[in-house]
């Protein structure tokens, strides 16, 4: 395991449950460029006089609307990213899929230097992606992994 996301100090006190981690720069951004797309489109298609927008035809129209959710969905599944650690079980929330592992499930939790985002090993062998740590949040993304990683070190000393 990298250095920098080992340690037992402070920032790795368990946290009292339910515990929530959302991802901060890809809401920030997600919700930044959303706005910034929607201002652009909307002074773009007011600024066109209405012999311009007389133009567009109905399938025009809706392919842009398509678009536009399309876009508004994946801002949507990016966003809505998170881990929630409860008494019973961590629930890991990515994109559109929602997984419950149970706590016996989840051996360990990684944040590797330079990874997008930490990964889950589970007991079957197999990892699972928990983007709510994302990399690029720097240390509050390693001080959440360090906070998970301590409820799964309580769950196995408890016996669970």
């Amino acid at each position: 395991m990298p250095a920098g996301s080992e340690g037992r100090g402070p920032e790795s006190a368990l946290p009292s449950l339910p515990h929530t981690w959302r991802p901060f720069g890809v809401r920030v951004a997600v919700i930044g460029f959303g706005l910034m797309l929607l201002v652009v489109c909307a002074a773009a298609w007011f600024g066109f006089d209405e012999s311009v927008r007389d133009r567009f035809t109905f399938l025009q129209r809706l392919t842009l609307g398509v678009m536009g959710a399309g876009f508004a969905t994946c801002g949507w599944a990016l966003g809505r990213a998170r881990v929630a650690a409860e008494m019973e079980a961590l629930v890991v929330v990515n994109g559109f899929r929602t997984r419950q592992l149970e706590w016996e499930e989840v051996l360990a939790i990684h944040l590797p230097p330079g990874a997008p985002w930490a990964t889950l090993d589970l007991a079957d062998g197999t990892t699972i992606s928990a983007m709510a740590f994302q990399g690029s949040d720097g240390r509050r993304a390693r001080d959440g992994v360090r906070q998970v990683r301590a409820l799964i070190d309580r769950q196995e000393a408890d016996g669970h």
